[in-house]
């Protein structure tokens, strides 16, 4: 169905003609009342024809080579219109011979004439019904992207869940018998993390105060592995207490800095991690110790980052917001986070 306004848009065009028809004939001293009678069935039988044809277009639709058929199709019924007022206005003034004789004289610019009206409706329609069916079809291309792209945001989740959840409960199993208060202390907050996972969507936007809330509960459950090995120093600019981020970005972030800052070190280990404003980003850095002649290069920079720099790219279409940098015994992990203006 068309909307509302392009039916008053045929409707102008067809009263804009009369008009111009009318005081065309009028001109050349046709009655006016005959040359109104003569523009509003002309333009009637063209706009009316051409309407319901173009209709038709709404389930043929002609490629660009096959425009050609659009102009047979606008002569063929313009003839055929024309040959209808010749007939009904034979009817409408039988005793007006001179202006019967007129209508003959004229009848093959009345077709040419008709045939460019027709023509034109048609295009119109064409192009409507076209561009609808593009629309419409761009409309279900990014219906599918974007649940190809939550498929796949939801996957790299779930790929990320199941090894800190085996990790948490060997902990929790060897705590149990030596340390019962300290197992049912790491229950408790591993609920609470896993509660906070499930309750956060993949695309979900929240503030980094939030995020750090969350990130805590998993730095609480990490030192109950790690003990006092592992400690965490998080400085944060004010003004980016505030700004958004995807929900639970951090996490896989951090766990690949304890993975390697843990794992390839000894002694004690410090994550460093700080989050400044800068031009509309939220900048954030996750820093921690790296030794690589005990660093193990086949684990390069791990699932956690490479799962992380894919969901950036799936939610802001960008390559560019993380980097890695490693400064002699150091491993660097910056973040961008684009800001709604």
């Amino acid at each position: 169905m068309y909307p509302f306004r392009i039916i008053l848009l045929y409707l102008g065009w067809t009263l804009l003609w009369v008009a111009v028809q009318t005081a065309l004939l009028w001109s050349v001293e046709v009655p006016w009342r005959t040359a109104l009678t003569d523009a509003l069935l002309t333009n009637a039988l063209l706009v009316g024809g051409g309407y319901a044809m173009g209709t038709g277009l709404r389930y043929y639709q002609p490629s660009m080579r096959q425009l050609a058929y659009l102009f047979g199709w606008s002569l063929g019924l313009a003839g055929i219109s024309m040959l209808l007022f010749d007939f009904i206005v034979s009817r409408l003034f039988p005793a007006d011979e001179v202006y019967l004789a007129f209508v003959e004289a004229t009848l093959p610019v009345r077709v040419v004439f008709g045939w460019l009206m027709v023509l034109l409706v048609l295009l119109l329609n064409w192009m409507w019904f076209y561009t609808r069916e593009w629309q419409q079809d761009e409309a279900r291309k990014a219906a599918t992207e974007k649940m190809v792209r939550e498929a796949e945001l939801h996957s790299l989740r779930q790929q990320l869940q199941p090894h800190f959840l085996f990790n948490s409960l060997n902990s929790i199993s060897a705590l149990v018998g030596a340390r019962p208060e300290q197992a049912r202390k790491m229950i408790m907050q591993l609920s609470d993390f896993l509660r906070g996972t499930l309750r956060n969507d993949d695309q979900q936007q929240v503030s980094l105060a939030d995020e750090l809330e969350h990130l805590e509960l998993y730095l609480e459950i990490e030192k109950v592995r790690f003990g006092h090995r592992l400690q965490a120093a998080i400085e944060v600019q004010g003004e980016a207490m505030h700004m958004r981020l995807p929900a639970l970005l951090l996490q896989p972030v951090v766990e690949n800095a304890i993975k390697f800052g843990l794992y390839d070190t000894i002694g004690d280990t410090v994550i460093s991690i700080k989050a400044i404003a800068h031009d509309h980003h939220l900048q954030l850095q996750v820093q921690n110790p790296y030794d690589p002649a005990t660093a193990q290069p086949q684990h390069g920079t791990g699932f956690g980052l490479s799962s992380v720099q894919r969901r950036l790219y799936l939610l802001y279409a960008r390559h560019d917001l993380l980097q890695t940098q490693q400064q002699e015994n150091q491993f660097i992990t910056r973040i961008k986070i684009p800001q709604k203006l």
